[in-house]
């Protein structure tokens, strides 16, 4: 384990918010943990989890994405475990105050799996 993973790992086991700010660059990586796994649709009289429906993860630097499919890399993972965000890619040409759309690509430093997804179901200007 390297030092950097094993400093990530022991601020999140001390309920320490370890967790840089998004990154606001394309390129641009930063450090944070997983704060929820979820899919991507719950039920909403009981909030149970609607299976097949995809995937949805929350980061702890208030980060978030989601998938029609079901991804397997964060099925794998765990809230806690420390991630590396990059920013991939933005949407052009939004209207005023419509930010969803941003691109990121989450590594999970524990399992080393990956996925690349965006932030929202949909760009800015959609649904």
């Amino acid at each position: 384990m390297t030092l950097r993973l094993l400093i990530l790992t022991m601020a999140i086991s001390a309920g320490a918010a370890a967790a840089d700010p998004l990154p606001a660059r394309i390129g641009d990586c930063t450090q944070t943990a997983i704060a929820k796994i979820a899919t991507r649709l719950v039920d909403g009289s009981t909030d149970r989890p609607i299976p097949g429906s995809g995937s949805a993860v929350s980061f702890a630097n208030g980060g978030y994405q989601v998938s029609y499919d079901t991804v397997a890399a964060i099925a794998r993972s765990r809230v806690g475990d420390p991630v590396t965000l990059c920013l991939i890619s933005l949407p052009k040409n939004c209207p005023p105050g419509d930010r969803r759309g941003a691109v990121y690509k989450a590594t999970n430093l524990r399992t080393r799996g990956s996925w690349t997804l965006p932030d929202s179901e949909h760009s800015c200007g959609g649904a």
